[in-house]
């Protein structure tokens, strides 16, 4: 097969950290607070600034809190394991590798006993209809890793007695949140916005608040996870006042990057180029038989996290290790020539591509690439050595 003649014009396709928003440069960041203080004055309001523009751009009620917390998603999430669990059973919906992780984490580090996990393979979702609410309920929004995503709120009940607990790190900014349905929701910068790492975000609702300052779990908590004190919200956390000290240049480029979020139409014009994006992989997928989407259902199907399985016949025929080695190499082949970068699946799911959808990639550069991925699977199936004939 002949070589693409067009290429991206931009070859970053992560799933985290992801791409940044297009026009970006270091320049961007000169007005950085650098060698400032986080609790000055100023320094202070730019964190300020920085909450109450995801609250905008993302339709945050006004009586939901909204802090910026230490250690990225995963901080995040931990800090309401850590702070909220233990009041009542624990619902874990786990399909794909995060969402098994918080499972593992609340049975064997918090040790909690009355722990179900509702489990499904990569590219499938477990039955929501059996999820208890009487129970928290601890889920992902989005499969990061296995390119499958809840296909909305319907099955979260309004009558809930648990609280709803979502890890939305690659859903956020790319997908319709109903935030009277979710108490905990956390994410992190360098997702869908493209921002810098090891900043996370976390917003309560009022019934969230509430198992803060009527519930006291049974461990001790190290301080980063700590947000209420004798009974009451520590309201500085989500004022500004960061529990640790976050760095004033991921403050600038988050700003910027929540900015530019607004010029592209805000909320529903990001969640329009993430779809867009994903019609670009399905028209081309219309038209190429060695591949699929790991999710079959469309419903659920990611428009972030894309991912895909090899389906031709030369590839299912082999064995595990040299299906993981072949897509690896197809990875490999396409970052050697520098037309995608990091776009291999993830360590745990099965062998195959995953792309990164969101709003921040161009859906120009999701159609150039397309041809490429014809080009290097050709290359891989006519070149490769199996492990036994090596």
């Amino acid at each position: 097969m002949t070589k693409p003649a067009s290429r991206p014009n931009s070859a970053h396709f992560s799933s985290g950290p992801c791409a940044k928003r297009p026009g970006w440069t270091p320049e961007l960041l000169k007005n950085a607070l650098v060698g400032r203080s986080h609790r000055s004055k100023e320094g202070k309001q730019r964190l300020v600034d920085a909450i109450e523009l995801h609250r905008k751009l993302l339709g945050i009620p006004a009586d939901y809190k909204i802090g910026i917390v230490p250690a990225s998603d995963t901080g995040a999430v931990e800090m309401a394991l850590w702070s909220m669990l233990g009041a009542r059973g624990v619902d874990v919906l786990a399909w794909e590798s995060f969402g098994a992780g918080w499972g593992s984490d609340i049975s064997k580090e918090l040790k909690l006993k009355d722990v179900r996990t509702l489990k499904a393979g990569y590219g499938e979702i477990p039955d929501l209809k059996q999820v208890d609410w009487t129970r928290d309920v601890v889920f992902t929004w989005n499969g990061t890793t296995s390119g499958v995503k809840v296909p909305n709120g319907d099955w979260i009940s309004d009558t809930r007695e648990g609280l709803a607990i979502c890890d939305a790190t690659s859903a956020v900014f790319a997908m319709d949140l109903p935030w009277s349905k979710l108490d905990v929701t956390t994410w992190s910068w360098q997702k869908a916005t493209g921002g810098e790492a090891a900043h996370g975000m976390i917003v309560l609702s009022p019934r969230a608040v509430q198992r803060l300052e009527t519930y006291t779990p049974a461990w001790p908590l190290p301080k980063i996870f700590r947000m209420a004190k004798d009974g009451k919200l520590i309201d500085g956390i989500f004022k500004g006042e960061t529990i640790n000290t976050p760095s004033m240049l991921c403050v600038e480029d988050i700003l910027d990057a929540l900015k530019w979020g607004e010029s592209v139409g805000g909320l529903k014009g990001m969640i329009a180029r993430s779809e867009a994006n994903l019609k670009a992989i399905s028209d081309w997928k219309a038209q190429t038989p060695w591949v699929d989407f790991l999710a079959g259902d469309a419903a659920v199907r990611s428009n972030t996290s894309i991912c895909l399985k090899v389906v031709d016949p030369w590839f299912t025929a082999l064995g595990p290790k040299d299906q993981e080695a072949a897509a690896k190499q197809i990875a490999a082949i396409l970052e050697k020539e520098g037309v995608a970068m990091d776009i291999a699946h993830y360590r745990d799911a099965p062998p195959g591509l995953r792309i990164w959808g969101g709003a921040t990639v161009e859906t120009s550069d999701i159609a150039a690439l397309c041809p490429w991925l014809d080009w290097a699977f050709a290359e891989v199936k006519a070149n490769y050595k199996p492990a036994a004939a090596a």
